[in-house]
């Protein structure tokens, strides 16, 4: 089943201990597309400039990634630029320049208005639920990003949007803030009133959680002998989680499962490299070796 990705797609000046790249494509909805379209047909919804070019579109092309939804609009394409410290758990904003992603303003063409799957990537609520008013009935899964930025700036839109959607995938400091609680299990309480009833914690080196109003299930981060590049990880690992979820089209406590497994597994692959390289070579054969290697990794008896 096709999945929906709404969100920004950029280029991005990378530095980090292992190296710098001046400008590649990068962007949550990209990152997201690239990792679901392994798994499933993906459908994009985003804008950008004059300076996007025919080959920047070739790398979204040569995926299972409809494009009807990206507007090209007279400006740049947003810009960001960042600095990884020496351990790359801490990112430094150098510059952001919006551009035409200022004026975002997201619309679905008709075909994509019955997609039974959508990821709402990390853009201002108000827009998030704007999506979800457009379609033509309830989709059978909707997932949402955030960020602390919605989550201090705009609070009530936000509650609104999340009373709509099924999943919610953001990091462990977010939880903590959106809910007013240190502790994520009671963390996790707090945020499933407010509507999800899903909730997928990231928590970088640490790996994932899965918690729901039931159950609960973690996955390890997988051990890489060097990490290059973060940039796009988490939405890289929503991919994977999303994608694999639409292919299956179940969903339940064995699938939710699995999915956190293909995220963790996208996510990893992703660091590999600098911005989408390691996406770009990525095969399903390394998907799946990997997968297997999490099952070993995993694996005890009592």
């Amino acid at each position: 089943m096709a999945v929906l990705v709404v969100g920004s797609i950029a280029f991005d000046a990378l530095e980090t201990p292992y190296g710098r790249v001046d400008r590649t494509l990068g962007g949550a909805a990209t990152y997201f597309a690239l990792a679901a379209s392994f798994f499933t047909p993906v459908k994009l919804v985003g804008v950008v400039g004059d300076d996007f070019r025919e080959r920047d579109r070739a790398i979204l092309l040569g995926r299972r990634i409809d494009l009807r939804g990206l507007v090209r609009a007279p400006g740049k394409t947003f810009f960001w630029a960042g600095r990884y410290t020496d351990h790359l758990n801490e990112r430094i904003t150098l510059r952001t320049e919006l551009n035409v992603f200022a004026d975002f303003n997201p619309k679905l063409p008709p075909a994509y208005c019955a997609c039974p799957y959508v990821f709402l990537a990390n853009i201002q609520p108000t827009l998030q639920l704007a999506v979800l008013q457009q379609m033509r009935r309830r989709p059978r899964l909707v997932a949402l990003d955030t960020m602390n930025y919605w989550i201090e700036r705009t609070p009530e839109e936000l509650r609104r949007t999340l009373r709509e959607i099924d999943v919610l995938v953001i990091n462990d400091s977010e939880a903590r803030q959106l809910a007013g609680e240190h502790n994520l299990l009671r963390a996790a309480t707090q945020i499933f009133r407010m509507g999800p009833r899903t909730l997928v914690v990231k928590r970088g080196e640490y790996g994932a959680l899965l918690m729901r109003p039931d159950s609960m299930f973690a996955v390890p981060a997988f051990p890489l002998e060097q990490v290059c590049d973060p940039t796009g990880a988490g939405d890289s690992f929503a991919g994977g989680f999303i994608g694999y979820l639409a292919s299956v089209n179940r969903i339940n406590e064995a699938t939710l499962r699995r999915a956190m497994v293909y995220g963790s597994v996208l996510g990893s692959f992703v660091v590999e490299r600098f911005g989408l390289e390691r996406l770009r070579t990525l095969t399903r054969t390394e998907i799946h070796a990997r997968a297997r290697q999490f099952l070993r990794l995993t694996r005890f008896r009592l």
